[in-house]
């Protein structure tokens, strides 16, 4: 097999409801996807629809291909490919080696994270890190960042953290588990409650006072919002008024840890406008001491950078030339310690394929 042979991959995105399997190579689909439907409560069945969507991919493809990368559900233990007891996948309980079984059947090394990890990466390499330092280069700017928070807004709350161009898995592949933190105003419950479409749900009922209703999807109560749709239009606002108010204070327990950029992705992000205010809000807030005295509760000024009108602030910080003491060099300090939140311009889907596909070549890259 040459190098270039090396690198090309066989992807899927795995849902609840379908499997979508693809190829990759040089960061691009080189094949049309094919979709199945997942099986995901018969075990038997859902193994056939993998080895059944891989084997089709294959057979589009001209060369061999090196390696199965993708994005799974967890609980699982990524780094050996055993899957846990998953609660939208009910075929698999009690653990499974689902990466074994599909190296053992189409003789390739196989890498599954999950998709907050893997939307995370891809948006580190090639989203919206690059494409944020490539800006503050345009711009002039001394600031360049190497650390990526990725946020997955959809059905749960998910995420991933990239440092230094490397992905942060754990010892127990639970590196970013933000859906199990804090949650802001309930403390028995985990953020996820509060940050879900299921809070979008339960605070527009709450807020209308109607009866919880599952199927009133994020998109529908955008639409209300909006008055495109008849309903509570109040409750609406206040549905992703709240949404974006607790979204803020888990990233800011995020950020005070870990010291980078933020993105996200997913469905609900289309409804930036409404929960982005109380987002921004939240990450702008204060503590106060047992004195009343307050202070700010991050160390860093967050930006908008969807607000086209601040990124030349961003960029410019407040840069200026120090004299090395008892010498003639000088060099330039900015004085400003800043980050941002922006949006996914690749997509989920497309940042989580592109991370899948990273993952796999720098790892043959390697020989692991």
């Amino acid at each position: 097999m040459g190098i270039s042979d090396k690198f090309l991959v066989l992807t899927l995105d795995a849902g609840g409801t379908n499997f979508v399997f693809s190829a990759m190579q040089d960061f691009r689909q080189v094949v049309s996807p094919v979709t199945f439907p997942a099986n995901s409560d018969d075990l038997e069945k859902c193994l056939n629809t993998l080895v059944r969507g891989f084997e089709t991919i294959i057979k589009q493809l001209d060369r061999p291909a090196g390696a199965i990368s993708f994005a799974f559900p967890g609980p699982a233990d990524y780094s050996r490919g055993i899957i846990g007891d998953l609660p939208n996948l009910k075929a698999f309980r009690g653990g499974f080696a689902l990466g074994p079984f599909l190296e053992e059947k189409f003789q390739l090394p196989v890498y599954i994270h999950n998709d907050g990890d893997l939307f995370a990466y891809g948006e580190a390499l090639s989203g919206f890190l690059p494409e944020i330092n490539q800006k503050l280069a345009a711009a002039g700017s001394i600031k360049i960042h190497h650390n990526l928070i990725g946020l997955t807004l959809g059905t749960g709350f998910g995420c991933g953290i990239v440092l230094d161009s490397k992905l942060l898995v754990g010892d127990n592949s639970c590196g970013a588990e933000i859906h199990n933190a804090l949650n802001k105003y309930v403390p028995d419950w985990n953020a996820e409650e509060s940050v879900s479409t299921r809070a979008i749900q339960r605070v527009y009922a709450e807020q209308a006072k109607h009866d919880f209703n599952a199927s009133l999807m994020p998109k529908e109560i955008y639409e209300i919002a909006k008055g495109m749709k008849p309903g509570d239009s109040f409750a609406a606002m206040e549905a992703f008024r709240s949404y974006g108010e607790n979204l803020g204070s888990s990233i800011a327990n995020v950020l005070t840890f870990i010291d980078g950029l933020v993105v996200l992705g997913g469905g609900i992000t289309a409804a930036w406008e409404l929960f982005a205010p109380a987002m921004f809000g939240e990450l702008d807030g204060k503590y106060q001491n047992f004195k009343g005295e307050k202070s700010d509760r991050l160390s860093f000024k967050v930006y908008n950078l969807e607000d086209k009108s601040v990124f030349a602030k961003y960029a410019g910080g407040n840069t200026k030339e120090l004299k090395v003491p008892k010498s003639e060099k000088r060099i330039l300090y900015d004085s400003i310690p800043r980050t941002g939140i922006g949006l996914s311009k690749l997509g989920a889907s497309k940042a989580v394929t592109m991370g899948a596909y990273a993952i796999a070549r720098m790892k043959l890259t390697r020989g692991r």
